[in-house]
């Protein structure tokens, strides 16, 4: 398992938590608005993070730690996934996995086999293909299937989860909120992230790199439409 970079202590990937991230290489999606170029890209160059340089961290620094945020990338396209948090969980850490939803066999086999704690799983546009291939940059119709198998499967677990939406201007309004709603009715929590990218920082599409976030008083507005669907959502 390559690991391709780590934030050796955040205090913002796992509400409530304190965590080590783990940045994995790869993805099948291609979101326009995706600051992690090199790591879907060109993951080949970027550093390896040595297994040991991490294990290491990690027991030096147990007291501290809460859990690990796996991130990517996609992390679920790597086969050898449960191994890692299986090691994980091993050391006495709880698992948090970031997902695009799109392979719903693998988040499905570690929730049965108690290898992740916490599922955030990213819903990029309302379920439409047409919408969602907008969104992700690649023709959404086969991983449409995949993404809502995993919602399914989320809304029926007892595990701990949430679904987000990064709210990205040119992609998403009012209403695209509202739907995104109407397709997880009674989930535990839905987060809406506002897009941001800081000056100077790459985009998959770099018109992306370009756009004004919308404001803190209109993501109050897409927070205060998704409250009237939903028990709990938050603002990130």
């Amino acid at each position: 398992m390559e690991i391709k970079g780590v934030i050796d202590l955040s205090f913002v990937d796992w509400d409530g938590k304190t965590s080590s991230v783990f940045f994995l290489p790869n993805c099948n999606f291609r979101c326009p608005y995706c600051h992690n170029v090199a790591l879907v890209l060109h993951p080949e160059t970027g550093e390896t993070t040595p297994f040991e340089r991490v294990e290491d961290y990690l027991k030096k620094h147990r007291t501290w730690i809460d859990g690990i945020c796996i991130t990517g990338g996609e992390p679920t396209l790597h086969n050898n996934l449960p191994d890692l948090c299986l090691k994980m969980k091993e050391m006495g850490f709880l698992v948090k996995l970031d997902t695009n939803g799109s392979n719903p066999m693998m988040v499905k086999a570690l929730i049965e086999k108690e290898l992740v704690d916490y599922v955030a799983m990213d819903i990029k546009a309302p379920l439409t293909a047409e919408k969602y291939s907008k969104a992700i940059g690649v023709n959404a119709e086969k991983l449409l299937e995949k993404v809502k198998k995993t919602i399914e499967l989320l809304l029926g677990s007892k595990i701990d989860y949430e679904f987000r939406t990064t709210v990205v201007p040119t992609l998403h309004e009012e209403k695209d909120i509202e739907e995104i709603c109407c397709s997880i009715k009674d989930c535990k929590k839905y987060v809406l992230q506002k897009f941001d990218i800081s000056v100077g920082k790459e985009t998959l599409d770099p018109n992306f790199s370009k756009l004004k976030p919308y404001t803190d008083k209109e993501m109050e507005m897409f927070l205060m439409t998704a409250e009237k669907l939903l028990p709990n959502v938050k603002l990130r």
